[in-house]
């Protein structure tokens, strides 16, 4: 799973310092875990996504953020507490869920959201 900096994010999800309005630059729908490294609920997070992202590959990309490292990015998507996961569909706007997802809430997610199946 790729860990996404400013620069990285801006080709490949928002470029938020170009556009007021959402438009999502990726090929593919993609999840953003924003977490910590001291975050206990992001580590239990973790694992479920790598396998989602061996499950769903070739279907959408799952990218981490690194809060501390990347307050930039968490202050511009309103951050406020971890994890945080943001969804972004090919079409239409992101939403956001907070806290530690079991993999089912994942799964009706991209479903739901990213119309991924």
């Amino acid at each position: 799973m790729e860990h996404l900096t400013k620069e990285t994010f801006k080709e490949k999800v928002f470029n938020f310092e170009a556009n007021k309005d959402w438009k999502f630059e990726g090929d593919l729908p993609c999840v953003i875990d924003f977490y910590a490294d001291w975050c206990g609920p992001c580590k239990m997070v973790a694992p479920v996504l790598e396998e989602l992202a061996k499950e769903y590959a070739g279907k959408l990309n799952i990218y981490k953020v690194n809060t501390e490292k990347q307050q930039e990015l968490a202050a511009a998507f309103g951050v406020r507490s971890i994890p945080s996961l943001l969804f972004c569909p090919k079409e239409g706007e992101p939403q956001m869920a907070m806290g530690a997802l079991p993999k089912e809430s994942f799964v009706q997610a991209f479903k739901d959201v990213l119309s991924v199946e």
